[in-house]
């Protein structure tokens, strides 16, 4: 081989190498870019949000909360509330309505007439909102638990008599979650309403969880869900009563990042310990189940939470939350009007249309019909 002819060859491998290098470096820059939401359009114009995850503390409500030690929720000064605050609120931020509901601890801080009085306190206060001001709020009902049956005729009244917009149901009652068999006649009269239960996490008692310089809001709330959505999904629960809509607080806490763990439980050593008594959920199944979940954006409105969410569920599941007041502090009214700047990376205008207004007003047809009046 002559000189000439070992330079050429020379040449053609570096130019196949540039070659291969260049095609890798485009589909590195592919990859990047398709795993790297870019920040889109920006958010739609004027007040079309409707909020799923928005809470209120009627006079009476807040007065009793301080009168029982609770000066704090999930570790969050327990703060003040008014339909006037709400409004401004809205107003700043977009907000056509909000579906409001009674935050942890709900009335469980009280027992027997005390918690069913201040339970139904709490509900004909949202019904008079909803008369008062008809576009702009709807509501969730707070039940007298862990009290199964005054619950059950709670339930009944406000959704029958109110016509409220759903119920709020917490984690767990008593550290029993949801799921489990005691709530059953419950989930019987949820279901024959066709309701829409918004989950909210409960705190866990002290002496149950890790003594850490961190309030329960940040972390623990989200832990909370996952335990209990979990066990919902392990007892059946959310396959027996499928005309029951469950939204899940915070993009589902951490649902979707240990959706496939969940998924597979029954294929591991815990799946030789099922009881007897239940189906032992497949593996398509779980995740199935774990996709009929609607996941708010509360505190989770980010490219990371959102990409999670959509990994394991269509993007119609997704509803707007923005958790005020007790994000009060991370939605002061300064600044930008748009209280989820983070949706627009990994969300377009039409998109964000969808998550923070057809969606939620899909699952709440009595709001839809007052926003839309």
């Amino acid at each position: 081989m002559t000189e000439h002819s070992r330079s050429r060859r020379r040449i053609l491998r570096g130019a196949g190498a540039l070659g291969f290098a260049a095609l890798a470096a485009l589909r590195f820059s592919a990859a990047r870019a398709a795993a790297t939401p870019a920040r889109r359009q920006p958010a739609p114009g004027g007040a079309y949000r409707i909020d799923l995850h928005a809470h209120f503390l009627p006079p009476d409500y807040r007065a009793a909360l301080l009168e029982h030690g609770h000066f704090t929720i999930g570790g969050y000064p327990t703060p003040t509330w008014s339909p006037d605050e709400a409004v401004a609120f809205m107003d700043y931020y977009g907000i056509q309505a909000q579906a409001l509901s009674v935050s942890d601890p709900g009335v469980s801080f009280l027992r027997g007439r005390e918690a069913n009085d201040l339970a139904r306190y709490c509900n004909d206060y949202a019904a008079q909102l909803l008369r008062t001001h008809s576009s702009r709020f709807g509501a969730f009902a707070v039940l007298p638990m862990p009290d199964i049956a005054a619950s059950i005729d709670e339930a009944i009244y406000a959704l029958d008599t109110l016509r409220l917009d759903g119920v709020v149901l917490l984690s767990a009652y008593d550290g029993v979650y949801l799921g489990d068999p005691r709530f059953e006649p419950l989930m019987i009269a949820l279901n024959q309403r066709r309701a829409f239960v918004f989950v909210h996490p409960a705190a866990i008692p002290a002496d149950a969880k890790p003594e850490l310089p961190l309030p329960d809001f940040l972390e623990e709330f989200t832990f909370d869900t996952t335990r209990a959505a979990t066990m919902m999904m392990v007892t059946g629960l959310t396959q027996r009563y499928q005309d029951i809509r469950f939204q899940l607080s915070h993009a589902g806490g951490t649902v979707p990042f240990l959706s496939h763990r969940i998924a597979v439980a029954s294929q591991t050593v815990f799946g030789e310990l099922w009881p007897q008594d239940l189906p032992e959920p497949a593996v398509l199944e779980m995740k199935r189940q774990i996709s009929r979940f609607y996941y708010d954006t509360a505190l989770s409105g980010s490219p990371a939470a959102m990409a999670s969410v959509l990994a394991v569920t269509s993007r119609d599941h997704i509803v707007f939350g923005s958790d005020w007041p007790f994000s009060a502090a991370t939605l002061p009214q300064t600044g930008d009007h748009d209280p989820a700047p983070g949706l627009s990376e990994i969300f377009d205008a039409d998109q964000r249309m969808e998550v923070e207004r057809h969606n939620p007003l899909r699952q709440l047809p009595r709001l839809a019909e007052a926003v839309n009046a």
